[in-house]
């Protein structure tokens, strides 16, 4: 399995707006795409840090989202951000809230 970061620098006073879009528009296109786990989203206390986590199958999956889909959702999202939001691929060894298999390999 394979987790997608995304850190975003949200602009003042739009917590809702994202949250809906979040919840609306965003997940619903995940669920859509092949390999695709869960997402977590994650909003800090002072309304502005975030990050959200998907979990991928494949690192295939997640790269397939990245080129295919994830264009689309960064400019959903255009008008909440403050700047462009990082991106880091991690391979996922344990998980005990969701126990995701990750493979005899790990």
């Amino acid at each position: 399995m394979f987790v997608r970061k995304v850190t975003l620098q949200l602009k003042p006073n739009v917590r809702a707006e994202f949250t809906r879009l979040m919840e609306k528009e965003i997940i619903p296109t995940l669920r859509k795409q092949k390999g695709f786990k869960d997402e977590m989203t994650f909003l800090g206390l002072d309304g502005k840090d975030a990050f959200a986590l998907s979990i991928w199958e494949t690192k295939e999956s997640a790269e397939n989202y990245v080129r295919d889909v994830y264009p689309t959702v960064l400019k959903t999202l255009t008008n909440q951000l403050e700047n462009t939001p990082q991106v880091h691929v991690y391979e996922l060894i344990n998980s005990t809230p969701h126990m995701l298999a990750v493979g005899a390999a790990a």
